[in-house]
């Protein structure tokens, strides 16, 4: 548990700097330039993901299991991870009305991620897995929207092309992981 605890130290706490010293971050970025800040970032947070992928799978071998989900959830697990794609997709696809409308899609589908991980499995583990990104993606939001009224930002209106490609974007993705590549990555296919 040691090591997953610490890549999501590792991990959060990187992503957390905005919400907790944003001008130290801006202090850095003007210190080493953009790139430079990027590239040193990239490497703390793949250390990060690597130790909390590393330290779930040890942690999975030894389970402690906090409660066991009924069997009826695992389909409300798979609608939230439905809307949680399209939302990711949202943030990615350039002009789409999603991100007109609720401005941090990646944060609000990371927090429909670990809710819907949180309904199908209860582990310490996975307490501590999901649970950490919905604490730390509700702090982000929380802090984003802070930001963004108090600089101003006006999310521009999007087209009715850029939503399509992103609900097929995230329907796409959605069908590929709840009925193969989850199995392939993480040994568990959620369907069956």
């Amino acid at each position: 548990m040691t090591v997953l605890i610490l890549g999501l130290l590792l991990f959060l706490g990187l992503h957390s700097v905005r919400i907790v010293a944003d001008g130290w971050r801006s202090a850095q970025l003007a210190r080493l330039g953009e790139k430079r800040w990027k590239g040193l970032y990239s490497l703390v947070a793949f250390a990060g993901l690597g130790l909390i992928i590393w330290g779930y799978g040890l942690a999975r071998q030894h389970q402690l299991v906090l409660w066991a989900p009924p069997m009826g959830l695992r389909h409300a697990s798979g609608l939230l991870m439905l809307f949680s794609l399209i939302l990711l997709a949202a943030a990615n696809v350039p002009r789409n009305r999603i991100k007109t409308w609720v401005h941090h899609p990646m944060l609000l589908g990371t927090q429909l991620w670990a809710v819907a991980h949180l309904l199908a499995n209860g582990s310490l583990a996975d307490v501590l897995l999901f649970g950490g990104f919905l604490a730390w993606s509700l702090l982000d939001l929380y802090a984003a929207v802070r930001r963004d009224r108090a600089t101003g930002v006006a999310y521009q209106g999007g087209t009715v092309t850029g939503t399509l490609i992103a609900i097929v974007a995230g329907c796409a993705l959605w069908l590929l992981l709840a009925f193969w590549l989850h199995g392939v990555l993480f040994g568990v296919r959620p369907f069956g």
